[in-house]
C-alpha cells in the first residue's frame, strides 16, 4: 500500500496537542477510506488522529550531522561565546518558510572545562546547605566563579548585546527571551528577567526589606508583557528561581505554565516558585539567610565533593514518636 501518498492526502481539521518539549504534535483530521482497504467506491474520508514526533538522533552518525543532515541554518542570536541557530533538515522545510526551523542548535565556543562538566551526563545527589555551610563552602565558590561565565549578562545589561530582543527594561532589571525558546512557539514560551545589580547573585542574597519590590515588579511586568503580546492571562505563567543557578547573577525564569521541561530545571530541590519566594520574604525578610536549603548537585558540579563531604555535619531531626 502506498502509505506515503495516503499520508500526503491527510486533511487537517484541528491541532489537538502541541508538546514542544517532546518535539511532538498531535493532529486531528481525515484520511481517505482506502487507508483501511478498497471498501468504498466513493472514497469517503475517515476521521484520523496523527501524532508526529522527532526521533532520537542516531549517535553513530554524530560526526556527519552537519554535513549530511542539516540543510540550512540561520543565526537566532549571538552573545559572547554563545550562539544559537535555527536549522532546517530539508530544503522543502525552508521553502515553506517554517520560521522556527526543524531543530535548534546551541553553540558554546570556546567552551571551558566548566561547560564540559555541566553538559556531561552525570549522577546526582541531594544535599542540605545550612547557613554555616553556605558561608564556609558555597559563598567562596560563588566568589571564585569565573567572571567570563557572566560576561554575556554584562554585555546585555550594558546595551551591547541582544538589545532588539529586550521586552522590558528598567533601572533594576530587564526581561527578554531565554535562549531555550525558538521565539515562535507560544506553547514553549520562555523568558528570563535579569537583575542589573551584580552583587545580587542568588536566592541566598534576597532580603525582604530590599528586594520584595523588585520581585513583585518582575511578576507584574512579566504578566503585562505576555498578556499584551501573547494573550496569556493570570495563572498562565510559571516563574521560578534556581538554587543552585547555572550562573551567579540573579535571574528569574518565566515560562508558559503548560510547558513541562524535561530534566532537572524544574525539579523539586532546584526550582523555587517566585510566588513562594515573595510569600516567604513577606513573612521573614531574612528567611534565605537563616534557613537550610536542600537541592540537587550533579557529580560534575564544583560544589559536589565539598558539599557531599560536609553532609555528616548536618543534623537530621526525626519526628517524635507516639
Amino acid at each position: 500500500m502506498p502509505y506515503l501518498s495516503l499520508l500526503q492526502s491527510f486533511e487537517l481539521a484541528e491541532i489537538l496537542s502541541e508538546e514542544p518539549d517532546r518535539c511532538r504534535l498531535t493532529l486531528l483530521g481525515s484520511l481517505p477510506s482506502t487507508w483501511i482497504g478498497p471498501i468504498d467506491p466513493e472514497d469517503c474520508r475517515l476521521r484520523a488522529i496523527i501524532r508526529i514526533e522527532k526521533a532520537a538522533f542516531a549517535s553513530a552518525h554524530a560526526g556527519s550531522l552537519f554535513k549530511d543532515f542539516i540543510h540550512k541554518v540561520e543565526v537566532i542570536e549571538s552573545t559572547d561565546i554563545y550562539t544559537w541557530f535555527a536549522g532546517w533538515i530539508s530544503s522543502q522545510a525552508s521553502e515553506i518558510n517554517q520560521p522556527q526551523g526543524d531543530v535548534k542548535i546551541n553553540v558554546i565556543c570556546p567552551a571551558t572545562d566548566v561547560h564540559v562538566r555541566k553538559y556531561t551526563k552525570q549522577g546526582s545527589i541531594l544535599v542540605q546547605e545550612t547557613p554555616e555551610l553556605y558561608h564556609r563552602i558555597t559563598e567562596p565558590y560563588i566568589a571564585g566563579f569565573p567572571p567570563e561565565r557572566t560576561r554575556w549578562v554584562a554585555e546585555i545589561a550594558a546595551g551591547r548585546a541582544e538589545q532588539s530582543k529586550i521586552l522590558y527594561s528598567s533601572s533594576d532589571y530587564l526581561i527578554l527571551p531565554d535562549m531555550k525558546w525558538d521565539l515562535h512557539t507560544t506553547g514553549s514560551l520562555y523568558l528570563v528577567a535579569i537583575a542589573r545589580d551584580p552583587t545580587l547573585r542568588s536566592l541566598r542574597d534576597l532580603r525582604g526589606d530590599v528586594h520584595l519590590d523588585l520581585l513583585k515588579s518582575i511578576r507584574q511586568e512579566a504578566y503585562r508583557i505576555v498578556g499584551d503580546k501573547w494573550g496569556i492571562g493570570r495563572g498562565g505563567l510559571r516563574m521560578w528561581i534556581h538554587y543552585q543557578p547555572s550562573y551567579y547573577h540573579f535571574h528569574v525564569h518565566i515560562v508558559n505554565a503548560n510547558y513541562e521541561l524535561p530534566g532537572m530545571g524544574m525539579s523539586v530541590g532546584q526550582a523555587h516558585l517566585l510566588e513562594d519566594v515573595i510569600a516567604l520574604l513577606s513573612v521573614n525578610a531574612k528567611v534565605f539567610e537563616v534557613m537550610t536549603l536542600t537541592y540537587g548537585l550533579g557529580e560534575q558540579h564544583g560544589l559536589y565533593e565539598p558539599m557531599k563531604a560536609a553532609q555528616d555535619e548536618v543534623d537530621w531531626i526525626s519526628p517524635s514518636s507516639g
